[in-house]
């Protein structure tokens, strides 16, 4: 029952956008890279939303018992979670995804996502006006490829681990080759 209290974080994830984004925004960016705070104001709201939202879930995950320090080894303790929180494509009862699945699922693929990206270089693409796009949120690594981490996530979720998360991000760097 302590961890599903310590848990309490996770309900405050979309409360927080409003104000986690702007806090995020400026405690990100140093004086010295003033160009870049401006280019984070005008990221489309979806972009802001996952990245607040992957801080707050790496919290929440944290205490929680799951080591979520934005390492790509992290995305095991991912898979874990899914393990202990997952049974056949549906949130155990009472378990940590029993309430705002949606919002805790984009949660993580945002963490998934921003994962990758600090592992690899690369930035966040994100439309405003997709009406799916928590689902179609992108990450384009500066080798060009595309990744989707949120609809992996979702995969995950429904398909347990032979859409594994950490073998996700593991092998994401690399450009698909064609023969």
């Amino acid at each position: 029952m302590r961890r599903l209290d310590s848990f309490h974080a996770w309900g405050c994830v979309v409360a927080l956008f409003a104000v986690a984004v702007p806090a995020l925004a400026i405690e990100q960016q140093g004086p010295e890279n003033h160009g870049a705070a401006t280019n984070m104001i005008t990221q489309s709201k979806i972009v802001n939303d996952a990245l607040a939202s992957a801080e707050q879930i790496s919290r929440a995950l944290s205490q929680s018992g799951y080591k979520a320090d934005f390492s790509l080894e992290s995305l095991k303790q991912v898979d874990r979670f899914f393990e202990e929180q997952v049974a056949n494509g549906q949130p155990k009862p009472g378990g940590l995804l029993s309430q705002q699945l949606g919002a805790r699922l984009f949660a993580i693929g945002a963490y998934v996502g921003e994962v990758i990206r600090r592992q690899n270089g690369g930035e966040w693409q994100g439309d405003d006006n997709d009406p799916r796009g928590e689902i179609n949120i992108a990450v384009r690594l500066k080798t060009g490829v595309i990744l989707w981490p949120v609809q992996r996530v979702v995969k995950r979720f429904k398909n347990g681990a032979e859409d594994g998360i950490w073998i996700y991000g593991a092998v994401a760097p690399a450009p698909a080759t064609r023969q």
